[in-house]
């Protein structure tokens, strides 16, 4: 996945951001996240790995 890649989630009922509109989105930089996961992977807990590991994560 590109470093640049977002998505465009739907938020559920009471989890939207109180400054976006209630039929908003929530844009995740899902590359971003998944670059910093990568970097810091010795230092997440050993269940956080798992169950990453679980949902298929690349590692590299």
């Amino acid at each position: 996945m590109p470093w640049k890649h977002v998505e465009q989630v739907e938020a559920e009922a009471g989890l939207v951001d109180r400054q976006a509109g209630a039929d908003e989105g929530v844009v995740v930089k899902l590359g971003t996240w998944l670059d910093n996961v990568r970097k810091r992977a010795t230092k997440l807990p050993e269940q956080r790995r798992t169950d990453l590991d679980a949902l298929g994560m690349r590692w590299l």
